[in-house]
C-alpha cells in the first residue's frame, strides 16, 4: 500500500475501503474483516451510513494495532454547529469504539458549517482527531472556508472519476494544500464504464482490469480513492494497482472521457440542498 502525506504531515493510505450503502451490520462487519485480510488499512464510514458500530467492531476484533489503521467518519448536516458537532463527534467515537479518529469530515456543504469547523479545529488541537477536512465542497466553498479559518481542510472528498474528472477543483485543492479524495472513483458503474473501449484497450495492454486502470489513473493524478465492493476478489483486485504505470498517452486518452459534469448528484442545485437537508439520521 502506498501512502499520501496530508498538509499536516499525517500519512494516509492512497487507497482505502468505502462502506457507503453497506447498511446490514453483519455484512458490513464481514466486508471490513475481508478488507483487512486483503491488506486495506483505510476505512471510510459516516454517521449517516448507519454502520459506524459495525466498522469499529470489525477493526477492534482484527487485533491489528490501532496505529496501523486509518479511520474516516463524517459529520451529518443535522449535527452541524459548534455544540452539535462536539456532541456528534463524541457519538461517532463511541459507536466506533475508538480512542481517536484519524480523519473527520464535514459531510455536506450545508448547515452551520462554520460553527462545525470551529468545533473540529478544537477537537484537532486537543488530539481527538489527527486530521480534519470536508466532503462535497465545490471550489468556491472550499476557498471561502480556507480563507476564513486558521486551520485549512486537509482533505476534500468529492466525486471524481473518468466521466467527471474535476480538473479545476483539483487544481484549487492543490493551491490550498488540500488532498483530493475520490468517492465513487469507479463512477458507480455508470455508462458501462467497465467495458469502455478506451479503458478496455489500456487494460488489455497491461494485463489488468478496467477497474485497476481507473484506480491507477486516480493514483497518478494524485487523487486518493475509497472504492467500495462487497466481493472479496474485487477487494484484492482493487488493491493491485501499484505494479504498473500508465503512459502519458494513456493518461491523455482517459482525459478525453470527461463529460464535465456529474450524473450522480449536483451539489450546486437547490433541489440537492433541499433533499439533503431533509435527511435526518436521528430524532
Amino acid at each position: 500500500m502506498q501512502d499520501c502525506t496530508l498538509s499536516n504531515g499525517v500519512c494516509m493510505p492512497a487507497l482505502g475501503y468505502g462502506t457507503f450503502q453497506i447498511t446490514d451490520t453483519a455484512l458490513c462487519e464481514q466486508c471490513v474483516e475481508n478488507a483487512l485480510d486483503a491488506g486495506y488499512r483505510l476505512f471510510d464510514t459516516a454517521a449517516s451510513y448507519g454502520n459506524e458500530e459495525a466498522v469499529g467492531h470489525a477493526i477492534r476484533r482484527s487485533g491489528i494495532p490501532r496505529k496501523e489503521i486509518f479511520v474516516t467518519t463524517k459529520l451529518w448536516i443535522q449535527d452541524t454547529g459548534y455544540d452539535n458537532t462536539l456532541k456528534a463527534f463524541d457519538t461517532s467515537l463511541k459507536k466506533l469504539g475508538l480512542e481517536y479518529i484519524d480523519l473527520y469530515l464535514i459531510h455536506q456543504p450545508f448547515g452551520d458549517i462554520y460553527g462545525a469547523w470551529r468545533a473540529m479545529e478544537r477537537l484537532y488541537q486537543e488530539g481527538a482527531i489527527r486530521a480534519i477536512g470536508v466532503s462535497n465542497f465545490s471550489p468556491e466553498r472550499l476557498v471561502d472556508l480556507c480563507m476564513n479559518h486558521a486551520i485549512k481542510p486537509m482533505v476534500n472528498q468529492v466525486e471524481i472519476h473518468p466521466f467527471y474528472q474535476q480538473g479545476e477543483a483539483i487544481k484549487v485543492m492543490q493551491d490550498y494544500g488540500v488532498m483530493p479524495q475520490a468517492w465513487g472513483p469507479l463512477s458507480e458503474a455508470q455508462r458501462d464504464i467497465f467495458h469502455h473501449p478506451i479503458l478496455t484497450r489500456i487494460a488489455k495492454k497491461h494485463g489488468k482490469t478496467t477497474a485497476q486502470v481507473i484506480l491507477r489513473w486516480h493514483y497518478q493524478r494524485g487523487v486518493a480513492t475509497i472504492p467500495k465492493t462487497v466481493h472479496r476478489e474485487r477487494m484484492l483486485e482493487n488493491l493491485s494497482i501499484f505494479d504498473f504505470t500508465l503512459t502519458d498517452k494513456e493518461m491523455t486518452s482517459i482525459a478525453a472521457m470527461d463529460i464535465g459534469h456529474s450524473e450522480i448528484i449536483d451539489h450546486r442545485c437547490y433541489c440537492t440542498a433541499r433533499q439533503l437537508n431533509s435527511v435526518k439520521i436521528h430524532a
